[in-house]
């Protein structure tokens, strides 16, 4: 009997895998692989800085839940190099060849924004997972192609705006769902830092411009503290470089009930770079650095939220805290979701529309916005 019992039991798994098998579309392997017992098997496109720093984030979670299967990058040198780095069995020269392999789950995508439509095409008509880095696109059109991409192949997408997935991010959805703060009234956020040196965020066709390269943070935390509402009003003025890209920028926002925003953003002089959420019965401060948050002040009681240690020197401050978002990736696929709720495709696509029309107002167009 006991010999009996067992074959139904398997006969039962046999049949679970079947019926996932029968009921998936397009890449098959790729639904029945997502269960708890297996790690989420993680492409890493581009070879850069912030591709190295999410690698080292990826080292710092379970090697049971996380592996680097492969990278690409544009030269098979540069990501042989990349490879022997972090211990990474497989590099391809192209893009197009890491899109061909069958043993990833989801691609990373690091490459810089001007280049994240072609690429996050690329991966999502290829049947992959995609977690691009922000912004998620050059504009809102863009940004729509790619979601559409991504619904029409049934795959996973999430832009990389990792800063959401803080313990202390975190914890701040959490005391206002509560309504810790009574109700919110104002929300201000800084991020400004020399980055005249480097030439991604002067150059226009690298996509250059404070607005897209940091702005985003202090646009995102602003949208994350109002649920995702479309602002009523927008009011942005600024100044542009040589270039034509925006070296500083202010931004007001106003939403439903009087409930007002600020931010500033710049690439030229280095800013407070904290935030503070202040509602009629307290407020919440993010210390520097707001965008990738160790601290929080909750009506004058500080909280820290110290970032693992990386086992390699990283390029960017705190990027160990990628590893949340990473985390939620794979929770999502094991959940079989096609989005995070946390950073939606909605939300995506706000903060490509608010971007839009300061980018309008502060006289910022690239060449993206005229195809």
């Amino acid at each position: 009997m006991l010999f009996l019992c067992n074959v139904t039991h398997t006969h039962k798994i046999i049949l679970r895998l079947h019926l996932v098998a029968e009921n998936c579309y397009g890449n098959c392997t790729q639904s029945v692989r997502f269960l708890s017992n297996m790690a989420t098997r993680w492409g890493i496109c581009s070879a850069g800085k912030i591709s190295h720093d999410f690698t080292v984030a990826l080292k710092t979670l379970p090697p049971e839940d996380h592996q680097v299967v492969a990278v690409a990058a544009r030269t098979l040198e540069d990501a042989q190099g990349f490879a022997k780095k972090h211990s990474i069995s497989r590099a391809y020269g192209s893009y197009d060849e890491l899109a061909r392999d069958p043993d990833i789950d989801v691609v990373y995508v690091g490459v810089i924004h001007p280049y994240h439509l072609i690429t996050c095409l690329l991966f999502t008509n290829a049947k992959k997972n995609v977690l691009c880095e922000k912004p998620l696109a050059m504009n809102t059109k863009e940004v729509k192609e790619i979601l559409a991409s991504a619904k029409r192949n049934d795959v996973f997408l999430m832009e990389a705006v990792w800063t959401r997935f803080f313990p202390a991010s975190v914890e701040i959805r959490r005391l206002l769902a509560q309504g810790e703060l009574g109700e919110v009234k104002m929300v201000r956020s800084e991020f400004g830092v020399p980055l005249m040196h480097v030439p991604r965020s002067t150059q226009k066709e690298l996509g250059g411009g404070a607005m897209l390269d940091i702005g985003i943070y202090c646009l995102q935390f602003i949208c994350m503290v109002y649920n995702g509402e479309k602002p009523e009003c927008i009011q942005a003025t600024g100044t542009c470089l040589e270039t034509g890209v925006d070296e500083t920028v202010v931004v007001t926002l106003k939403f439903s009930k009087n409930r007002m925003a600020v931010f500033t953003c710049s690439s030229c002089v280095q800013l407070p770079n904290d935030a503070i959420i202040s509602g009629t019965e307290g407020t919440i401060r993010i210390p520097a650095h707001m965008w990738c948050p160790t601290s929080l002040v909750v009506n004058g009681k500080e909280t820290q939220y110290p970032m693992p240690e990386p086992y390699l020197p990283l390029n960017f401050l705190n990027s160990t805290g990628m590893r949340y978002e990473a985390e939620e990736v794979r929770q999502c696929l094991l959940k079989g979701l096609k989005e995070s709720a946390v950073i939606s495709h909605a939300d995506s696509l706000l903060l490509a529309e608010v971007e839009d029309e300061i980018r309008r107002q502060v006289g910022v167009v690239y060449s993206q916005d005229c195809q």
